[in-house]
């Protein structure tokens, strides 16, 4: 063969290896996990509350589309000693108790407030209306709300009653206010003791109430379509027009009704069982951290809609979030924290970019937020330990991202707050 001819096909060779390998190359990196987020603590965020009024536990967080924050807090969680500014005459300089819906600005400012029942999970949609998972009378449902004059607009179905010998949720205490007297502080970190049916009980009393439970579970079906437990959380897919829920009944089921007249349209368990499908057997709920996960949700089911038509629903109890098609069906199953002992997988939100490439997971038991690569699931980094400096977390509930990459978060325990955190790069 001609030595150029030779030459002249080894050198084309050779550039189309060099060519597959910068390919490849470009595809591993293409590939690459994200980085994980770095944040800075803002400490002029929020600014100091008008009318004297301390914040109660933070049980909802959500961004509008001006980048402005609802906050959801439980006044009820105050006792007589945050008060005093209450009482005719005062008798401390501090604090009065707030509105359980408060509106602040990107500045920190509040520019706006009603007072719903507190409750628990909560949601705007593209119209600035306000959903809020209230309870009412001891009873659970969404409502929905003008947001500038709090008026109450529609309802989603619920169920009559509650189960007997139900241990109150989250948003239980939907009691008349007197001023300067408050409640036994917030949830958590002095719990009250779990009434009727625990241990300790005597036999009697463990057979009624589990008779009771049967009877209410027959009454009640899985398939029943409307709100039987306690409301987790609200979101709102404005796109599809449906508004999606989370009750607790049967450890947890994910509820979709639509947007504009609240008629339930379809439902699902863990695994995208259907709810004709969710068992009621509670050995299908037991779990040990670190071991199998259960058939079913088992507590605190929160969920969040991705960008890209996908449903994640964080089982807090069982230390996982399942994620399924907006029809219910399974596609994967992501472990966080899996050791944790009362639960680690909050509530979830996404990175501010197209793809949503990190999901962000609330610990309130870790008190942490957990960055996750939204693809496997992997753990890329984290935000937050225990503590009440500024920065730390003690009893972090929520979470909430704006446009620009901000964190937002909010905490139930002693020392109730919301918090920012601004992109350190």
């Amino acid at each position: 063969m001609n030595k150029n001819i030779d030459r002249s096909l080894r050198t084309k060779a050779y550039a189309a290896f060099a060519g597959l390998g910068l390919f490849v190359f470009c595809a591993a990196l293409g590939a690459q996990a994200p980085a994980a987020p770095k944040y800075k603590f803002d400490p002029d965020w929020p600014k100091t509350m008008p009318n004297k009024w301390k914040i109660g536990g933070v049980t909802g967080l959500a961004v509008d589309k001006d980048d402005n924050v609802w906050v959801l807090d439980r006044p009820n969680d105050l006792r007589d000693m945050e008060l005093k500014a209450e009482l005719n005459p005062p008798t401390s300089a501090c604090c009065t108790r707030p509105p359980s819906m408060i509106h602040i600005d990107k500045s920190g400012n509040v520019i706006g407030y009603f007072d719903p029942p507190q409750g628990h999970g909560m949601a705007v949609d593209a119209k600035g209306f306000v959903y809020v998972g209230n309870a009412v009378h001891g009873l659970n449902t969404v409502r929905k709300y003008d947001p500038m004059t709090g008026k109450l607009l529609a309802e989603v179905p619920r169920a009559p009653e509650t189960q007997a010998g139900a241990p109150a949720g989250d948003d239980a205490g939907d009691a008349p206010h007197v001023p300067g007297h408050g409640g036994p502080g917030p949830g958590g970190t002095f719990p009250a003791q779990a009434a009727g049916g625990g241990r300790g009980a005597n036999p009697e009393a463990r057979a009624a109430v589990a008779a009771a439970a049967a009877a209410f579970v027959a009454k009640y079906p899985p398939t029943t379509p409307m709100i039987v437990g306690q409301i987790e959380e609200v979101r709102i897919d404005d796109a599809a027009h449906e508004l999606y829920c989370s009750d607790s009944y049967l450890g947890g089921r994910v509820m979709v009704f639509d947007l504009d007249t609240f008629k339930f349209k379809r439902g699902w368990g863990a695994y995208g069982h259907k709810l004709s499908e969710i068992t009621t057997d509670p050995k299908d709920r037991d779990y040990t951290p670190g071991g199998p996960t259960p058939k079913e949700f088992r507590g605190h089911l929160t969920l969040n809609i991705s960008n890209d038509g996908l449903v994640y629903a964080a089982d807090r109890a069982a230390n996982r979030i399942i994620v399924t098609k907006k029809d219910g069906t399974f596609v994967k199953e992501i472990k966080v924290a899996e050791h944790t002992s009362g639960g680690s997988a909050g509530g979830v939100m996404f990175s501010p970019d197209k793809e949503q490439r990190i999901l962000y997971v609330s610990d309130i038991n870790n008190n942490t937020v957990w960055f996750l690569n939204r693809a496997d699931g992997a753990v890329l980094g984290n935000l937050g330990s225990m503590g009440e400096n500024g920065g730390q977390f003690f009893g972090l509930h929520m979470e909430a991202v704006d446009s620009k990459g901000n964190l937002y978060t909010g905490e139930v325990f002693n020392g109730e707050r919301v918090q920012r955190f601004v992109p350190a790069n």
